[in-house]
């Protein structure tokens, strides 16, 4: 019988492959992808040249694609209102009392001033 281990994902068992030194993850795709994820994540936050690197590649992107969020949000209608619902209750949750964020200059209450003799 083959020595079998849990996966550290979906904790399955499984056959580790004996050429993969501490093998924790199985080989499903799902479990693949979480390994994967949870290495970017201690990268990111152990190697700042790594950081930067993957920084400068999203903006280098973002350089060749400039309309890639305008032409997402036209194409896709109902992530662009679940996304405005949303907003709103993260806006509503940062001051209670403020309404409306566009208007910065729009005062609640009106203020009257007395000159004092």
């Amino acid at each position: 019988m083959k020595h079998q281990i849990r996966c550290a994902h979906c904790g399955c068992l499984f056959s580790p492959n004996p050429r993969v030194k501490n093998q924790r993850y199985c080989g499903n795709k799902v479990c693949q992808s979480a390994r994967k994820r949870l290495w970017q994540r201690e990268k990111l936050a152990s190697d700042p040249d790594y950081k930067q690197n993957r920084r400068d590649c999203q903006k280098a992107w973002c350089g060749r694609n400039p309309h890639y969020w305008k032409d997402y949000r036209l194409s896709h209608p109902e992530y662009t209102r679940r996304n405005r619902e949303l907003q709103n209750v993260r806006d509503k949750g940062r001051n209670p009392r403020r309404i409306d964020l566009a208007k910065m200059d729009a005062s609640p209450q009106k203020v009257c001033l007395i000159p004092v003799a």
